[in-house]
């Protein structure tokens, strides 16, 4: 299976380990118990969160190199969002990890019954580009709060980052339960021949389903997140400037390159040519006149994927009303907004994952459920609607991963609320103590005294054991 376009190893990247020794060496070092104790859980997690304050400049200028993200966005988006929700876990890890009493019937009394969280085991997570720091590092964290040894494989796309993971991250952790792996589609391949307790993907469907393919041989358990097409609403009834602006802000956070992006606008018909006009401002608001000067706005990861998208901007049959511009030798592609796009349009048959926004008019909000819903679920989809009834309708007759009302992107902020997709979005969440479960087994464990031992369930089975078995279940 092809996992990804091979990439050269960056210059001086130290050797990838052979896979199978290096599970063999973490498996060692879990069986010895080195990742159950609660201290050794809290001096990893601590040792990432000095890691992203101690090296800050450096992991900054990295994901500037790889993705032109602007710093404050790097920091927001990655250092700061991974530090906030260490910080959560440390205040709930004790109470996480603890067993938790369950209740027992009469008939099973004198007896107690609790629920005990254990660590699956050695853990793998495969990170994509688009957040090189954050998709590695906080599976990577909810893996080691909940006991795990953990490798980490970063993406070769993003090579500044990786490599600055690779070389610091074991100044922080502890190698003998933790490593990162360097390196492309064959290393990959080769880690997922392993056998693993736990496999965290992040990225796109097509490798998501080589990755739970590979899974299926060892009856490894799976977490996909797989992002796709999330739609924002526009109802007759928003507050045009607010939902143009956060659209157009969760739009282009990354120069568009997140799962949970708006990736098409539905726009009742009634209310359409002021939403683009307010969307227009916005983005001029944002970036200026000419985006490709300002220091704020990204740029495409590389070629390849600059190539993806000027091609989806060639083929689609609606008309571009802002934007369109690009220069391949910079990685530039503007903020692009393109006007009278059908559900057939070949912007419409895909995650776009850049700055590229379609917009559909809809007759009424029936439409843009029903097109909604005549596709794949998604990871997110926004609402905007001052219209309680519209934003009712819309969570209670649509499936996504998540919803934002009125808001884009920032339902991730909230640490609690668990973070996944549904259908071919993906499988499973994390975040908050969701995470935490999502890399815990959660143990059935009942205890009973020897004494008494009462008959009345062992055979042979008389009448009146029969009635009173009836009568006490």
């Amino acid at each position: 299976m092809t996992l990804a376009r091979p990439r050269p190893t960056r210059p001086g990247a130290a050797a990838t380990p052979a896979p199978a020794e290096l599970v063999r060496r973490l498996r060692s070092a879990y069986d010895a118990g080195t990742t159950r104790p609660l201290a050794w859980r809290r001096a990893q997690l601590q040792g990432v969160r000095r890691l992203l304050a101690e090296r800050e400049t450096e992991l900054l200028g990295a994901l500037a190199a790889d993705l032109g993200k602007p710093a404050l966005e790097g920091w927001m988006t990655e250092l700061r969002h991974v530090a906030n929700e260490i910080s959560g876990i440390l205040g709930h890890l004790e109470r996480w990890s603890s067993p938790e009493r369950v209740p027992v019937r009469a008939l099973l009394r004198p007896g107690r019954a609790r629920v005990v969280p254990e660590p699956l085991g050695v853990v793998l997570v495969i990170a994509p580009w688009n957040y090189p720091l954050h998709l590695l590092l906080l599976p990577m964290v909810y893996a080691l709060a909940a006991g795990n040894a953990v490798v980490g494989k970063p993406s070769e796309v993003a090579p500044a980052t990786a490599g600055a993971l690779a070389r610091l991250l074991p100044g922080y952790l502890d190698p003998a339960a933790v490593a990162i792996v360097e390196g492309g589609a064959e290393v990959a391949n080769a880690l997922l021949d392993e056998r693993w307790d736990h496999i965290f993907y992040t990225g796109n469907g097509r490798v998501g389903r080589a990755v739970m393919k590979a899974a299926a041989r060892n009856l490894t358990p799976v977490t996909l997140e797989l992002g796709g097409k999330s739609p924002a609403i526009v109802d007759a009834s928003a507050a045009l400037d607010v939902a143009a602006r956060r659209i157009a802000w969760g739009k282009l956070v990354n120069a568009g390159q997140t799962c949970v992006a708006p990736d098409y606008v539905l726009v009742d018909r009634r209310v359409e040519q002021p939403f683009l006009d307010a969307l227009a401002g916005s983005i001029r608001a944002f970036f200026g006149e000419d985006p490709s000067r300002s220091a704020d706005f990204g740029r495409i990861v590389d070629e390849r994927h600059w190539d993806r998208l000027s091609g989806l901007l060639a083929g689609t049959a609606g008309r571009v009303v802002l934007g369109g511009a690009g220069d391949r030798a910079s990685r530039y592609l503007a903020p692009t907004v393109v006007r009278g796009v059908g559900w057939d349009d070949p912007l419409m048959g895909e995650e776009i994952f850049g700055p590229i926004l379609p917009v559909i008019a809809v007759d009424a909000l029936d439409d843009a459920i029903a097109g909604i819903n005549a596709h794949d679920k998604p990871l997110a989809l926004y609402v905007f609607a001052q219209d309680q009834r519209a934003v009712d309708r819309v969570v209670a007759e649509t499936s996504s991963g998540g919803v934002g009302v009125n808001v884009t992107l920032l339902h991730l902020a909230v640490a609690d609320l668990p973070f996944g997709g549904v259908g071919a979005s993906g499988m499973g969440a994390y975040h908050g103590k969701s995470g935490f479960d999502t890399f815990s087994h959660r143990k059935s464990v009942l205890h009973k005294p020897a004494r008494p031992d009462p008959p009345i369930t062992y055979p042979p089975y008389t009448r009146i054991k029969q009635r009173l078995v009836r009568k006490v279940f």
